[in-house]
């Protein structure tokens, strides 16, 4: 019979704490109903009076089905008893059906930051934990820095969780604060703690300071610990947390069928979508090697693989990409071959014979321009459109007859520099010839809203695409100014479609025009496949 494990998410409250992500009350309540929807049994959704993005969030509940919504704090402080600790009774006060609080366990901390005689700590651990008890359905107790305390006083930091326990608390959580500890020790320590505390008691809750979060996180589960806390794609202060997203498909997947979670199936293939999902509220691109849910997770490149995985994927895979909702992807790139090339066409719907002499000519015209600076392996939209105009399958949608992009810098009487970029475009769209004009806040964005202004009235679905990533790389940078530059585009559009494409010259316009051109194009052949 499976061992449950009971799967607790503090991307809210752990993960706020990454440099650079600040949630919004919406960002919240979309990640909360994302996670509650895949199966996840905790959402720890902040810490109520710690700011007001919290106190908002707390304010109501976010209606979750299947998680337990839960608040974050600390025991109560040394002055004050639990029935009269402000910060105990405001998480007591929130709309929470769980409330985790986190206490002191290694002594030196115990000295140094709260001063005060470690058996008074002790008290306070219990103390805080029973008067919750009385007002919640279920208290959590995250022991903080306890294998660090561990290894320095086992029997004072095991005094402590015992007591958490004694207590009441559902759940003692063994926390790597520092994420200082290795995976043989978290072994050990592990086996230790469950001498005295049952494993269906105990959780383990792990940073990534030392590479070994997820490692880590496998290795307590393995010696009995039966709760698991982590955030989604690692989010967490420094170096990050443990990543719920890869820890899940490993207990799911790879320990034939000894766990369960709370996500079925379904829940499973939704993985990626929530990972990506998280990226984009956070306005940041998705971690392309990221294990199961990165885009180059089941990307083959060279051609010796890509002829394996045709014949049999299980060659080069060690799941079905489907299972986490995630996908094949056979790249195009100067390690290409034969098999890549159709392969790719494949994907995109083309068919031609494998013995079409044109298809030699492809390989070769790949591997020239890749030299050149191209790269297809992140730009695969660009890769079919040469593909499609090389088998002369790829429609004249419109032609641009000429542009011109240009940046004027204007001075106004208190001598400030005022920047206008400014593009026209001369285009032909099937009959009709036409010149726009355009400002835009750079010369590639003026360039792309005047190609617009002449195509959104034959090709109205150009309207949802949106580009969402720019990248410039100078390949040749001993030519200094004169120097060919690569620019890569990503795009997306309304149904959540991702495209790369790409362009080169010494001229960055042209590059870009080169590259927002394909961009179009590739739409266009997507919304009329």
């Amino acid at each position: 019979m499976a061992e449950r494990i009971h799967i607790f998410d503090t991307t809210l409250r752990d993960g706020a704490q990454t440099r650079g992500v600040d949630f919004s009350v919406d960002d919240k309540r979309a990640i909360a109903r994302a996670l509650d929807e895949i199966g996840i049994d905790y959402v720890e959704g902040g810490w109520p009076g710690a700011n007001p993005v919290d106190d908002a969030f707390f304010a109501t509940s976010p209606d979750l089905k299947n998680a337990r919504f839960t608040a974050f704090g600390m025991t109560r402080r040394p002055d004050h008893s639990a029935a009269n600790d402000p910060g105990i009774n405001g998480l007591i006060s929130t709309a929470a059906d769980s409330i985790c609080m986190v206490g002191k366990t290694w002594d030196f901390h115990v000295d140094l930051a709260l001063g005060i005689p470690r058996e008074d700590n002790v008290t306070m651990i219990a103390d805080s934990i029973a008067y919750a008890a009385t007002r919640k359905d279920e208290v959590l107790f995250d022991a903080e820095h306890f294998f660090d305390g561990y290894k320095a006083n086992p029997d004072y930091a095991l005094s402590c969780v015992k007591a958490a326990h004694d207590a009441g608390a559902r759940w003692v959580v063994l926390c790597d604060t520092n994420g200082g500890t290795l995976p043989h020790e978290i072994s050990r320590i592990v086996a230790e703690v469950l001498a005295h505390i049952p494993g269906d008691h105990v959780g383990i809750h792990t940073h990534d300071d030392t590479g070994n979060a997820v490692a880590n996180t496998l290795a307590a589960v393995e010696a009995g610990v039966r709760h698991v806390q982590g955030t989604l794609n690692g989010l967490g202060e420094r170096c990050g947390n443990a990543n719920l997203v890869t820890v899940l498909p490993n207990l799911m997947l790879k320990y034939d069928g000894a766990y369960e979670t709370g996500l079925d199936a379904d829940g499973l293939r939704r993985l990626t979508h929530v990972s990506r999902l998280l990226d984009e509220l956070l306005n940041r691109a998705p971690d392309r090697t990221a294990p199961y849910v990165g885009e180059a997770a089941f990307t083959h490149k060279g051609g010796l693989h890509v002829s394996a995985v045709q014949k049999d994927p299980a060659t080069y895979e060690h799941v079905d990409p489907e299972i986490v909702g995630n996908a094949r992807h056979i790249v195009v790139s100067d390690q290409a071959g034969r098999s890549n090339i159709l392969s790719r066409l494949r994907d995109a719907g083309i068919e031609v014979d494998s013995k079409d002499p044109r298809i030699t000519r492809l390989v070769e015209d790949v591997k020239a321009r890749e030299f050149d600076g191209y790269a297809y392996d992140g730009a695969e939209a660009s890769f079919e459109i040469l593909a499609r105009r090389a088998l002369g399958d790829l429609p004249e949608f419109y032609r641009v007859e000429s542009f011109r992009s240009e940046v004027e810098r204007r001075f106004n009487a208190r001598g400030e520099v005022t920047t206008i970029s400014q593009a026209v475009v001369k285009m032909q769209v099937g009959e009709i010839h036409s010149m726009q004009v355009a400002e835009g806040n750079g010369p590639v964005n003026a360039l792309d809203d005047a190609m617009r202004k002449s195509l959104l009235p034959e090709y109205p679905e150009l309207e949802a695409m949106r580009l969402v990533d720019f990248k410039v790389r100078i390949l040749t940078p001993q030519q200094a100014t004169a120097a060919v530059t690569r620019v890569m585009i990503e795009s997306t559009d309304d149904t959540g479609l991702r495209w790369g494409t790409v362009g080169i010259s010494p001229n960055i316009i042209d590059a870009a025009y080169e590259a927002l051109d394909d961009a179009i194009v590739f739409k266009l052949l997507q919304s009329r496949s």
